[in-house]
């Protein structure tokens, strides 16, 4: 057992724990402060946010015993915080709460944003809200919420905190960090120009997930091959993905949108294209990067097409790829093998299309909504389990 001692909401507290006690548990379990919510314990959902030392961070993945002597603040210890009072009539008024289960995070996460946000832009509050999820609001409440008490202090002359007054960067908790003087200031969420990755490396990584797939197009192998050529027609029969620019022969750059929930991050990149004429294969090698939350996804497609039966032509895809920054949390899970199964089944369906009538295909929608596409995988797997069930 290990004796931690600390201040909790401003009050001097120990208590005997294990090593591998989270703060988490140990607030909730020690000192019964179960206003701290656990969801999904791998530092993903936010619900479990707490200040430490005046940071916010997710305190089911950091270790109690790492905060000895540190400043830990939950929800119970914000009753006469200023901020906190306006945030929680604003949450009211704006309706920005259901189920509740998500609130005691966001109202933390949000007094941080409140704190040093220079203005109420709605997108970069989206932005600083990304890592925590809500299942029932549509977050349009919550940050119209942030929006009002940011708008309200401004106008009142509070002005804004640079950093919300920290002094160092590094792990939370217990004076870890260096100064913050020796840290460039933040870049702004809105760069004025968006400039594509380099092409260097595209060969030199290796994927965080694979998997392989294929379908049948009812159409002959020259007449997909062909297709397959034009890159602005194939990218058309893919939601989200454009074209920036005339291909220049085995280069192409583009860019892909993405909904996920309250963030729209927008990758623009480079390509590589190789084909093979003799063997109908090909090789696509990608890079791309979102410029408002700093997170880079690399992938490769290798595709080879060969006859079908009654002249259809079979196409056999092998997809890898590999997602880093934020947004990584989103490309770590089985589910999200499916999720991409099911956007191959999608460009399937409209590269049919385009070759069987290409004046009349629909126009593809600007952007991927990648939240649809996850409740659609998850209710086909309830639905193939109730099968299983009663078969």
């Amino acid at each position: 057992m290990t004796d931690v001692a600390l201040t909790l909401n401003g009050v001097a507290v120990r208590a005997d724990v294990e090593a591998r006690t989270s703060l988490a548990d140990y607030v909730r379990d020690s000192h019964n402060l179960t206003g701290t919510h656990l969801g999904c314990e791998h530092g993903v959902c936010g619900a479990c946010t707490v200040l430490i030392d005046g940071v916010p961070a997710r305190s089911c993945i950091t270790y109690a015993a790492a905060c000895a002597h540190a400043e830990v603040t939950t929800i119970e210890g914000f009753d006469d915080d200023d901020i906190m009072k306006e945030l929680r009539a604003a949450f009211s008024r704006e309706h920005a709460l259901q189920c509740g289960f998500c609130t005691p995070g966001m109202l933390v996460s949000g007094r941080d944003v409140v704190l040093r946000a220079a203005d109420d832009d709605e997108h970069a509050i989206r932005i600083a809200m990304s890592g925590n999820l809500c299942r029932c609001t549509g977050y349009v409440g919550i940050v119209r919420a942030i929006q009002s008490v940011i708008a309200d202090r401004r106008e009142k002359g509070v002005v804004a905190v640079h950093g919300a007054g920290r002094t160092a960067l590094g792990p939370a908790g217990a004076g870890h960090g260096g100064p913050i003087s020796a840290v460039a200031a933040p870049r702004s969420t809105r760069p004025a120009t968006t400039q594509a990755p380099a092409m260097g490396g595209l060969s030199d990584w290796q994927p965080q997930v694979t998997f392989e797939q294929s379908f049948t197009v009812n159409h002959p192998t020259d007449e997909v091959w062909r297709l397959f050529a034009d890159v602005p027609a194939v990218a058309s029969c893919l939601p989200g993905a454009s074209i920036e620019g005339d291909p220049d022969g085995r280069t192409v750059r583009g860019k892909m949108c993405v909904k996920v929930g309250p963030i729209s991050p927008e990758f623009h990149g480079v390509a590589e294209i190789e084909r093979n004429d003799a063997s109908y294969s090909g090789i696509i090698r990608g890079s791309g990067q979102d410029a408002n939350s700093s997170s880079a996804t690399r992938g490769v497609i290798s595709y080879r097409l060969s006859d079908a039966r009654n002249g259809a032509t079979r196409v056999d895809l092998n997809v890898g790829y590999r997602v880093t920054g934020p947004l990584a949390q989103f490309g770590r899970s089985e589910l999200m093998k499916d999720i991409a199964a099911r956007l191959v089944t999608v460009f399937a369906q409209n590269l049919e299309a385009r070759l069987g009538a290409p004046d009349a295909m629909p126009r593809m929608p600007t952007e991927l909504g990648a939240t649809s596409l996850f409740f659609s995988v998850v209710l086909g797997r309830i639905k193939a389990r109730l099968r299983r069930l009663f078969e």
